[in-house]
Parts: structure tokens; sequence; C-alpha cells
């Protein structure tokens, strides 16, 4: 599958699902920039990427939406335009029941999670609605689906939150040419594994999916003619007890 003359937007780009999306949209000929909050490490993921185009990088705070605006533009002018964004950014806390977590615990996971991604859709639907065209991908979580102890309180409020918000804006904006697709990973061997309350094992880690699991589907989902639409799609290990 060919997205050469594409460009895309990944936010979160520098680590896990990201980073294993924005691998393989460059593999596929688009032109790709990468955002985090940290930029030494956005950094040593373009150096190690090894794409066939080379990822681009700049740090931004997704919940800060001055941050993601400067992001957004930053990106425009290097790409010439924003194609597809995904919004890959999310992070956990490791006190997950109500009874334990603080305000806030649970305004740090909605502030990045659920007005994370709207801010980065704010910023970047106006040049997508007067091509009449654009792509947005957010990587949920299936706490977004089924709210369970794993991925507790706040995790499940802003995933289900961000569910919504993609639905919303798809039948909104849908008759504009603009689509919108929610992945929801089961469990993925990534670095959010660092906030569960009880360590992971490396046994554990080997047996999930892994971030390069989900570039292929991102692939296929983008190089699909703008008439289709993937509203949603669920990406579970073989074998998950917990969700």
């Amino acid at each position: 599958m060919n997205l050469e003359g594409k460009t895309a937007l990944v936010v979160g780009g520098g680590t896990g699902i990201g980073y294993g999306i924005a691998k393989a949209l460059a593999n596929a000929g688009c032109r790709v920039a990468i955002s985090g909050r940290r930029e030494e490490m956005l950094r040593q993921a373009s150096e190690s990427a090894g794409t066939k185009t080379p990822l681009l990088f700049h740090a931004a705070d997704a919940g800060d939406r001055e941050s993601i605006e400067k992001l957004v533009t930053w990106a425009t002018e290097q790409l010439g335009r924003i194609d597809i964004l995904v919004n890959s950014a999310g992070i956990n806390i490791k006190t997950r029941k109500m009874t334990e977590m603080t305000p806030d615990q649970w305004d740090q996971v909605m502030r990045i999670n659920a007005t994370g991604a709207y801010n980065c859709m704010h910023a970047v639907l106006p040049q997508m609605r007067e091509r009449r065209d654009g792509l947005i991908i957010n990587v949920s979580s299936i706490a977004g689906l089924r709210a369970s102890a794993l991925g507790g309180v706040a995790y499940a409020a802003s995933k289900f939150a961000m569910a919504a918000l993609s639905t919303a804006v798809a039948n909104e904006l849908g008759p504009e040419g603009i689509r919108v697709t929610s992945v929801y990973p089961g469990e993925v061997n990534t670095p959010i594994l660092d906030n569960r309350p009880n360590p992971v094992s490396d046994e554990h880690k080997a047996a999930i999916l892994q971030p390069e699991d989900f570039g292929d589907v991102i692939v296929a989902i983008a190089a699909l003619p703008p008439r289709a639409h993937v509203s949603d799609i669920v990406i579970k290990p073989t074998h998950q007890e917990f969700m």
C-alpha cells in the first residue's frame, strides 16, 4: 500500500503505539512528523526509525492548547498540509481506584487523554474542512468500551470521552469529507505499563500486543478511498483475561 504524497502528524509518536504507526506510515511513503513532550526522546526515535522517509519531530504538550496550535502551525509549514492526524498521546496513573486517586490525578489523565485529543483535532480540522478531506486516527483503548479495574476509573472515563468525541465529530463532519477512526487496543507492550499498580513480567509483555502490530492496519485504513470510512476497530492480544 502506497501513501506517497500523503502527510501525517502523529501526536504521541515518540514511543509505543504512536511510534509504531509513525514508522509504518513513513515506510509506506508518507511524510511524517512526530510529537511528544520530550524533545530528546523524539530525536532518538527519529534517528533510530530507519524508515523510507525520515521522521520530522517537534516537542509539544497535547494538554496545552497553545502548544498544540504551535505544533500544527509548524507541521503544516514543514509538510505543506496535514492529511492524517494520529492522536496517540496517553497516560495512566498507578492509583486507579476512585477511593485512592486524587482530584489532581483525575485532571492529569483527562487533560492528556481526552482534552489532548480535542486540542489536536480542533487545531487540525480547519485545514481539513477547507480541503474537504482528512483522516483522524484516535488511539483509544478497550477501556473506552468497557470500564474495568485494570485500566482504572480516570483512564476509562478519559477513553470513553475520547470515543464519544470521535463518533460525534465523524457524524458531524463526515459530509465535509472528514473521517475519524477510533482504534481500541487491548493490552500492548508500551511504557504505559510502567504505571501498572503491579509490575508486569517480561513474559507477559512478550505475550501481549507490540506497538508494531498496529502499523499495517493503520496504513490500510489510510490507503482507503475517501468514500470508505472505518469508524471503529478493536485489536486485542490473542489471549487477554482482564478486559
